[in-house]
């Protein structure tokens, strides 16, 4: 005990005795500065499956790019991203713990975060390998790839676990400020991933089968080294493998302020499942066009989902810090600086529609869907911008429950209403996608007037 009591008080320590920036520095640097390792670390992640999609889709075939993407996509983000937004409750603990320089707790929260990650993933990697031919048919996957498929997602949920630590020591290293080793780590399992790709699917012939197992080799080689490193600091988030278990109390906090955004996650999810069912029975060339697009789409959001993590952070940190003046200013400069990225980015996908789509595919008819999709929903992207940047925000203070219930309404409900009453007048790739500015409109009206006038963080505000 006594030994625990100075490694702890050594930590408070240095951390007393260097300055962070978060907290102190000029708000629209400080945003940026944590913004572009993690919208880097984004891409990155993100050309994972796009890696797959590019090499499966040139090498393969229609049928197998539809496999790695379509309804594996949306039943890996249905579980994966349901634990992110569980994991988000530990990176929002843990920045207000490390802006209030206590360090014992911020060591509670770090090694039960972990020792979470491990359960899940065990846990994550049943359910995925049994459930996933069930889920696959549920969705009408098209029979000429639901063999694919269903290789595809089983060997991806046999490694998912990889996926899991890295995320849930990523959103540590954040949490404290370090937003760049997540970034190099990501280029490294990327890079892997990219060179196994090549030499699985184009090199052995493996098809689908390649494409999964060099996705959890890479991601398996990203987990190793965030765990270094959280072994290797000397700071407050230091993890130590002895102590990797469950404090009750700090689990109770980190779920209490996760929950909603995993529960969150899944109607997000469980939507997008709904019309990826619809997109599905439209056949494989819609597929085909829909998964191209969910990859070119995620540039957007690999942008705006950069944004709201800086700002969960930069939010945690200050609030737990008693700065309330940078917690508004922060969400002003955050909202307008990804406003002016939005705009940026739209013009240009607008603009080279089809040169994108051929980076994916040479089938005609697939990439004539697609830029008619593209077209449709990329002037649309700013609609979604308050959701995501005002959700961010009110995480990071730990209010958590009505955002969550706000996009329940706003966007899942609605966008299922929607394909249930709209779609079967009109059955067409126009009329389901139209489901997505419809519910963000809606929704991001919802936050305004929420965060305005009734959020805590406003009523905080004006006490102060």
């Amino acid at each position: 005990m006594e030994a625990n009591t100075e490694i702890t008080q050594k930590q408070t320590e240095n951390v007393i005795g260097k300055e962070n920036k978060i907290v102190t520095g000029v708000i629209w640097q400080q945003l940026l500065l944590f913004f572009f390792p993690i919208l880097f670390g984004t891409f990155f992640q993100q050309l994972y499956n796009a890696a797959d999609a590019v090499i499966v889709g040139r090498f393969v075939g229609k049928e197998a790019l539809s496999a790695v993407g379509g309804g594996t996509g949306t039943l890996i983000q249905l579980l994966v991203g349901f634990f992110v937004g569980l994991s988000s409750g530990a990176t929002v603990i843990i920045s207000q713990y490390y802006g209030a320089k206590r360090a014992e707790m911020v060591g509670y929260a770090v090694h039960t975060s972990i020792a979470f990650s491990l359960v899940a993933g065990i846990g994550m990697m049943i359910v995925g390998v049994t459930v996933a031919p069930w889920a696959l048919r549920a969705m009408s996957t098209p029979e000429d790839i639901l063999g694919p498929s269903t290789t595809y997602i089983r060997i991806y949920f046999l490694g998912v676990i990889g996926n899991l630590i890295y995320n849930m020591g990523a959103g540590i290293l954040r949490a404290v400020g370090d937003s760049k080793r997540p970034l190099y780590f990501l280029i490294a399992s990327c890079l892997t991933n990219i060179v196994l790709d090549i030499a699985f699917v184009i090199g052995l012939h493996m098809g689908v089968a390649g494409a999964a197992l060099a996705t959890i080799l890479s991601q398996a080689l990203s987990a190793v080294l965030v765990l270094w490193v959280l072994m290797r600091t000397k700071d407050m988030h230091r993890l130590e493998l002895r102590k990797i278990r469950f404090d009750g109390r700090m689990f109770h906090r980190i779920i209490r302020i996760g929950l909603p955004a995993g529960l969150q996650s899944v109607m997000y999810t469980s939507s997008n499942i709904l019309i990826q069912s619809s997109v599905n029975a439209l056949g494989t060339d819609t597929v085909a066009a829909w998964t191209a697009y969910s990859k070119i789409d995620s540039l957007f959001w690999m942008i705006v989902n950069a944004f709201g993590i800086s700002i969960t952070t930069f939010v945690g940190q200050n609030y737990g810090a008693g700065k309330m003046d940078r917690v508004h200013k922060g969400v002003r400069t955050c909202m307008g600086i990804t406003a002016g990225a939005t705009v940026l980015l739209s013009v240009i996908l607008y603009n080279y529609a089809s040169i994108c789509y051929q980076l994916f595919t040479t089938d005609a008819q697939v990439v004539v869907i697609g830029e008619q999709i593209l077209h449709f929903l990329v002037p649309t992207y700013f609609t979604y911008i308050a959701i995501e940047i005002l959700s961010g925000t009110l995480r990071g203070i730990g209010d958590s429950w009505l955002p969550m219930i706000i996009c329940c309404l706003g966007i899942c409900v609605l966008r299922v209403v929607w394909i249930l009453t709209a779609v079967p007048l009109k059955n067409d790739i126009l009329t389901i996608v139209f489901s997505y500015p419809l519910t963000w409109t809606v929704t991001s009206i919802a936050f305004i007037v929420y965060y305005v006038f009734f959020s805590r963080l406003k009523i905080v505000g004006r006490k102060r």
